[in-house]
């Protein structure tokens, strides 16, 4: 009888222990979750002071505001520089261009977090809007928006997060010392779009916009058409998603062929989604036509043939081939409309730009090729 008490009174202690280091190692958890979390709002909380204030930073031109946000190595430092030429660039495209900008504001969404001692690994995607005015104050501000996808690395220096490193494709990393000199591009505009019989243009313009991506201004709560593959870390997206603008039954609908094609198993052709390839089908299948190729002067300086400027000759939902060096089509953009005072305006993937100034993000040295496609 007593070895039996014995073994009740023991089994009743290890159910007790059991229960009580049961509780111990769930409040434990319990801990570790809600330090997480608090980690987590903490560098959320910093990484929105930071997008904000570099938005606002565009307008404002303070490379002081940065101070208290990026660390003093060669790696931060290299990451502030490039806050700091993009704030440049943009102000002297906009001086260059007669335009004054009078707003930024920037929308963040966290990917994902990866914290490890006293560094953190980040990606979010950035919906940056930015406004501007003309000179003349009866014409209205306009806003445009621009998306991009960063990676960054955070470090706890004296209990604050600090910037030690960040890479994103930055549509407007370009040299403030080398935008294009020529005459600012205003396009009478006559008339509103209208599908044709083979190229519905009305519905190309409506898919550049509700597909453009983290962009802000974008549709489709800012997300790409999920029925095509994202080629952004294959090349680029650039003419995948012009050529769905093009071919794709919600957009303009022109008929795919054996050559130009996208398919779910097998994805799109070489003519879908390479640049130059897409720009070379579209002239000889007669899908579209090369109204010019040239620099920016060459482009929107009016000439006997072009008495507006041939940039003057597109209609939304053409579209516009970008070459960087040699005379290879390095990215396209989609011709959408125009801003209050007739400024050609593009949509794009890689980055992602809604309604973006045609030449912004671009230099003295670039080349335009205007191709129309036809009705």
């Amino acid at each position: 009888m007593i070895k039996v008490i014995k073994t009740m009174l023991c089994a009743a202690i290890l159910t007790v222990a059991c229960f009580w280091s049961g509780i111990a190692y769930s409040e434990q958890n319990k801990t570790k979750a809600y330090e997480e979390n608090q980690t987590e709002a903490h560098i959320e909380s910093f990484l929105k002071r930071l997008y904000d204030i570099r938005a606002t930073a565009l307008i404002h031109q303070n490379e002081r505001a940065f101070d208290d946000y990026y660390l003093t190595d060669k790696q931060s430092s290299n990451a502030l520089k490039n806050e700091i030429r993009r704030m440049d660039y943009i102000n002297a495209w906009a001086n260059k261009r007669s335009l004054k900008l009078v707003d930024a504001k920037s929308e963040i969404k966290i990917v994902r977090i990866k914290v490890k001692d006293d560094r953190a690994t980040v990606s979010l995607v950035q919906s940056l809007k930015v406004s501007y005015d003309y000179p003349n104050k009866e014409i209205p501000t306009y806003s445009f928006g621009i998306g991009t996808r960063h990676f960054l690395t955070l470090k706890l220096v004296n209990g604050k997060w600090m910037v030690s490193r960040e890479w994103y494709l930055d549509p407007l990393d370009e040299n403030p010392k080398k935008i294009a000199e020529g005459a600012l591009p205003s396009v009478k505009i006559t008339g509103n779009v209208t599908d044709g019989k083979k190229f519905k243009r009305e519905q190309a313009v409506a898919y550049a916009n509700k597909y453009a991506g983290i962009a802000w201004g974008a549709g489709n709560n800012r997300r790409y058409n999920p029925n095509y593959k994202d080629y952004t870390y294959h090349g680029g997206d650039c003419t995948n998603f012009s050529s769905q603008v093009l071919g794709d039954k919600e957009g303009g609908g022109l008929p795919m062929t054996k050559q130009w094609n996208y398919s779910k198993g097998y994805g799109g052709t070489q003519q879908w989604v390479r640049t130059d390839s897409l720009g070379k089908f579209l002239i000889y299948s007669g899908y579209g036509k090369m109204i010019a190729k040239g620099d920016f002067q060459h482009i929107v300086t009016p000439t006997k043939e072009h008495p507006n400027g041939a940039i003057a000759r597109l209609q939304p939902g053409d579209l516009i081939g970008y070459i960087i060096q040699g005379n290879d089509i390095d990215h396209f953009s989609i011709l959408v409309g125009f801003d209050p005072n007739g400024y050609p305006l593009v949509n794009s993937h890689t980055a992602d730009r809604y309604q973006v100034p045609f030449d912004l993000g671009w230099d003295r040295y670039t080349k335009y090729v205007l191709i129309h496609i036809k009705d």
